[in-house]
């Protein structure tokens, strides 16, 4: 069983993340993700191994795979409908669990991700998810999230404090030296 640490995170392991992943159960998203991966990785040929975190039905992560199959892939997930779904695809290991909870770090990835998942994070747990994509990358860290220069709360199909904008990755430059 999962430890939730938020409304926003039960929210999205009920009945609202699973409509969610039915929404996103789309070749044509996969096929964008393929190319927007692929102008990502251009610069990053080394890498072997990548970590998603909040991979939810594996959209990126087959995405990668198609890339190359021979990546090293893994994904967290907290919602099980959508971990029972990306495992189904056998392209990665999948761990069903939180982000904002501590995650084994004994094991470092080339390349860790989110792409579509910090603005789902309370805002006062994103330390735990920043902490988890800094020590679960050995190379390099990759943020695919909404940009607002100020954090804001944003309205999210009729739904409050479910989608926030922020500089996170301003923040996680700042709060781990980066470069």
């Amino acid at each position: 069983m999962v430890k939730l640490n938020s409304d926003q995170e039960q929210f999205w392991t009920g009945t609202f993340g699973d409509d969610y992943s039915l929404r996103k159960d789309d070749e044509q998203i996969i096929v964008s993700d393929t190319n927007l991966f692929s102008q990502a990785l251009k610069s990053a040929p080394e890498i072997n191994s990548i970590v998603e975190l909040g991979c939810n039905i594996g959209n990126n992560l087959r995405a990668l795979n198609r890339i190359n199959p021979k990546f090293k892939l893994r994904g967290y997930e907290i919602n099980k409908t959508a971990v029972d779904k990306v495992k189904k695809h056998n392209v990665a290991e999948i761990i069903h669990e939180s982000i904002t909870n501590p995650l084994d770090h004994s094991q470092t990835f080339d390349l860790s991700f989110t792409k579509g998942v910090l603005i789902h994070i309370n805002p006062d747990l994103l330390h735990v998810a920043y902490e988890n994509i800094y020590n679960l990358s050995h190379k390099y860290i990759l943020l695919v999230e909404y940009y607002n220069p100020n954090p804001v709360s944003v309205t999210y199909r009729n739904n409050s404090d479910v989608l926030f904008k922020r500089d996170f990755a301003g923040e996680m430059i700042e709060k781990y030296h980066l470069k």
